[in-house]
């Protein structure tokens, strides 16, 4: 998959076949359209691209609204479209003015002007432009008068996996991760870097790696213990992942993420990781001690453990 950053930057593709939104998540509703996107492309003779943007639209139209938490990185989203098998991604700066732009003169000077799109395709309920005025009628309109396809994705077949990415984030608020990974279509992640903590779970048995460097964006589900899995430098591994406040240990702390990694010998400070979120096993507990707390993970590990007893 080939990655432009600019309009100015997007040419030699031959006859491209555009779909456009934010795509976060890249769920099962998403990749039906990638399918129908891919598709047309084969038809076509020509190549696959999602146009898309960066910051979300709505980080730029609401900057005091601090609500918003996206299921994807930019990293996380670029290995999703590219296991998906598009061809060209697309991202360009979004702004106030070009929110502003008229939906016909999106279509005139950007899709076909800049991008010179072969054709499009789109959902049903798709609304582009300023205030939303376009739709798929004036999409067909302009692609009539300006020689590009327009391809509708129908409602019944949209509708039919009833999926959307606000579905989603509730899901994984709630600590549902395994709801949310059967609507993502994959298992859900975090990505960041390991940093030093106050090591406090070595002195009971069960070290820790800090997952830090999180992107401030991303949705980190509702606190809790889950059974993971982790890529890191050092390979794969299974494992268990706490994420809360550690009331057992500070009466105020700040919301960490924590991971335990079974078979994980060494330090990894410093070093990426991925966390993988299959199941939640329990609510996050305050204990009497942290003997207690100790004995209660010995046996969060046996319920991971069964937990991901089938995942390769």
């Amino acid at each position: 998959m080939q990655i432009h950053t600019s309009l100015a930057a997007f040419h030699g593709v031959k006859r491209p076949v555009l779909t456009t939104g934010t795509f976060d998540g890249v769920h099962l509703g998403h990749q039906v359209i990638l399918d129908r996107l891919r598709t047309v492309a084969r038809r076509e003779g020509g190549e696959s691209v999602l146009f898309t943007f960066h910051p979300h639209p709505r980080l730029v139209l609401f900057p005091n609204d601090n609500d918003l938490r996206l299921l994807n990185t930019p990293d996380e989203k670029q290995y999703l479209l590219e296991k998906a098998g598009l061809d060209h991604l697309l991202v360009v700066p979004f702004s106030r003015d070009f929110s502003r732009m008229l939906a016909a003169d999106y279509v005139r000077n950007v899709l076909v002007g800049q991008i010179g799109v072969h054709a499009v395709v789109i959902g049903y309920d798709h609304r582009f432009g300023r205030n939303r005025e376009g739709d798929i009628g004036l999409l067909r309109q302009l692609g009539k008068a300006s020689g590009f396809l327009v391809e509708e994705i129908p409602a019944q077949v949209i509708d039919h996996v009833k999926v959307s990415s606000t579905k989603i984030r509730e899901a994984l608020m709630a600590g549902a991760v395994t709801k949310a990974n059967a609507l993502l279509g994959y298992t859900y992640m975090l990505t960041g870097v390991v940093v030093k903590g106050k090591q406090l779970g070595r002195t009971i048995g069960w070290p820790t790696a800090n997952v830090g460097a999180i992107d401030p964006t991303k949705l980190i589900p509702g606190d809790g213990v889950y059974a993971i899995t982790a890529s890191t430098t050092r390979g794969e591994f299974k494992g268990m992942l706490g994420i809360g406040v550690r009331p057992t240990v500070e009466e105020h702390g700040a919301r960490t993420v924590e991971a335990h990694l079974f078979g994980l010998e060494g330090e990894i400070y410093g070093e990426p990781i991925t966390v993988r979120l299959h199941q939640r096993l329990r609510d996050e507990l305050k204990f009497e001690s942290m003997e207690a707390m100790g004995g209660q993970i010995a046996r969060d590990k046996v319920d991971a453990l069964r937990a991901l007893e089938h995942v390769g």
